[in-house]
């Protein structure tokens, strides 16, 4: 069954603020509890996270949530503390390298190293194919692109700055641009490559098929289509899948 997707959801159920008040009600637990006993403090907090977190669907959404008051915590004991500046240049940071757009597509995955080295044996490219990395991060997929495909050109859009920035200078052969992969336009591309989120994968199967010529693939790791059958299932090592599929013709 396809999962919502957060633009579907109402303003307070969207990510990522479901988990700033799980991580909130952790804090209120352990505040609550630690006049009474500390230790006591920090189980009920712990397993108050663990509960809320099982509510959380994508498996890194349930890892945020789970491990955000004990890593808050860890930060704030006295031999760690930060002065009050340092935490707003952090927040800074944190703001700057992924804005609040960045949280309704894919978390910093990077792609595996050897991932996509089995595309070629079933994803023929002309040379100077045009292949496109939404969403590309630091810049992984577009490395593992190249592995599979040296002769294509290799082109990635991202939404935060600074990733797209630094995807540029990892991969000065690719083209990087910093923009929204939504608004992309996809119809020159031969292959289009995904590292997003399972509800993603709808609106980019949509996308594909409304603007990329018949016969294109559209790539993804981990994450399938729901309701569409791919025409090949990679193993992309470490347990993960690759799926492949063929845009059809328009009716």
């Amino acid at each position: 069954m396809a999962v919502a997707s957060d633009a579907a959801a109402p303003l307070l159920l969207r990510w990522p603020l479901p988990a700033l008040a799980s991580w909130a009600a952790c804090w209120a637990v352990y505040l609550l509890l630690r006049p009474w006993q500390a230790s006591l403090a920090m189980v009920g907090a712990v397993l108050l996270g663990l509960a809320l977190a099982s509510s959380h669907g994508p498996r890194w959404r349930r890892l945020m949530v789970a491990g955000g008051f004990p890593l808050s915590l860890l930060l704030s004991s006295p031999g760690l503390s930060l002065p009050g500046w340092g935490w707003l240049a952090a927040l800074a940071l944190l703001v700057l390298a992924y804005p609040r757009r960045a949280w309704s597509d894919a978390p910093l995955f990077p792609t595996p190293h050897a991932a996509l080295l089995g595309l070629p044996a079933r994803v023929e490219l002309a040379a100077n194919a045009m292949v496109l990395d939404a969403g590309c991060g630091i810049g992984d997929g577009l490395r593992a692109l190249r592995r599979a495909y040296p002769a294509a050109r290799i082109h990635g859009v991202e939404w935060s700055r600074p990733w797209a920035w630094l995807a540029a200078l990892r991969c000065r052969w690719a083209t990087v641009r910093r923009g929204d992969m939504w608004a992309e336009d996809w119809s020159a591309y031969t292959l289009v490559y995904l590292f997003q989120r399972p509800e993603s994968m709808p609106r980019a199967w949509a996308k594909a098929c409304q603007q990329m010529h018949a016969g294109s693939n559209l790539v993804s790791l981990d994450f399938a289509i729901p309701g569409v059958a791919p025409y090949a299932q990679l193993d992309g090592g470490g347990g993960r899948s690759l799926w492949l599929y063929r845009v059809p013709a328009r009716s």
